[in-house]
């Protein structure tokens, strides 16, 4: 007879209240870890598999980084391991790092977009453009590899390429996970699919970079380079640029169908939060309170961070609600 195995359901991370009326709820999973793999806190089911999504950038600008071979500013390291909103700052990086890899705009493999800013988008002419994609420093980033290497520009987006097959391993490094589930991303790339304290894990190791072996010394030069500039991670508003911008000790990243991830680097912990229903405006309150229960932030930091903790709800283009995230993590170890 089969043996019914139980697995954890998703719980409720965020309260969408509107005058005084819980509206919605946004449920969803918490992983925390240490640089061991160790799970240390959660809440839903930490082993429940996501697509790393752009919360992976970090790595694959690491192993890009070991390619190019030449002393990249900051700007152009942190550029690659953004998912930016296409202002002028972050076209200027993009240029600026395809240029310093020998490659050109038209050697982008990611797909056109618009840039995320109506006023962008009409300065630019309202037209879709590859450079424009969030991810578009990334991409400039693996030409730039890829042509340090001698390696095919026009297939760098294929799982077998060289550069991907190195990326992959290295998030067999990072993570602890072999032969991960591997699918196709937004931007063309491979994408993992991984526990979710495997994300955890990644970040605990981006704030202890030694544990990640040969990409470690270029994994230290990327979160420095993100907390040098993380305008150049997001952009106006964007939720990692606010956190970086506020609290000093905190490296994180955005991913698509909120996934959120974040390295303390004082404590050498990671935190990944993944809303269920893929509903981006409540993974910044859920990694915030995970990092308010995890006594990440200082007071003045959780302060500056309310914007985000505890977004305002809208009516006639006024506050009348908030989205509250108040749950509670479990299985804390000392």
């Amino acid at each position: 007879m089969a043996t019914l195995v139980s697995v954890p359901s998703p719980v409720p991370l965020v309260r969408v209240v509107r005058s005084g009326l819980e509206e919605s709820v946004h449920v969803g999973h918490v992983a925390v870890c240490d640089s061991d793999g160790r799970l240390i806190a959660a809440i839903g089911d930490p082993d429940r598999l996501v697509f790393a999504r752009s919360s992976m950038k970090p790595i694959q600008a690491s192993v890009s980084l070991g390619r190019i071979g030449v002393d990249l500013p900051d700007e152009l390291i942190a550029i690659s391991a953004a998912s930016h909103h296409a202002e002028p700052r972050h076209l200027s990086a993009v240029r600026r790092l395809l240029r310093a890899g020998g490659v050109t705009q038209s050697a982008l493999r990611c797909p056109p977009a618009f840039p995320a800013h109506p006023d962008d988008i009409a300065r630019t002419g309202a037209r879709r453009r590859r450079i424009f994609f969030n991810c578009s420093g990334k991409h400039a980033a693996m030409l730039g590899a890829c042509a340090a290497a001698a390696w095919p520009l026009e297939t760098y987006v294929e799982r077998g390429h060289p550069l991907q097959r190195e990326i992959e391993k290295a998030v067999t490094r990072a993570t602890d996970v072999q032969d991960p589930m591997t699918g196709v991303d937004g931007c063309g790339v491979p994408v993992f699919g991984l526990p979710l304290r495997a994300m955890a894990t990644v970040f605990a190791r981006l704030a202890r970079p030694e544990r990640l072996g040969p990409i470690g010394s270029n994994a230290e030069r990327v979160v420095a380079a993100m907390r040098a500039h993380p305008f150049l991670i997001a952009g106006t508003n964007g939720a990692d640029t606010v956190v970086m911008e506020a609290a000093r000790g905190i490296v994180c990243k955005y991913g698509a169908e909120a996934l959120h991830c974040a390295g303390v680097l004082e404590q050498g912990i990671g935190v990944a939060v993944k809303i269920a229903d893929g509903g981006e405006r409540a993974a910044g309150p859920a990694l915030v309170r995970a990092l308010t229960l995890l006594e990440a932030l200082t007071p003045d930091e959780r302060e500056m961070l309310q914007p985000i903790a505890r977004r305002p709800v809208l009516g006639g283009g006024r506050p009348v609600g908030e989205m509250v995230a108040d749950y509670r993590l479990s299985r804390l170890r000392a």
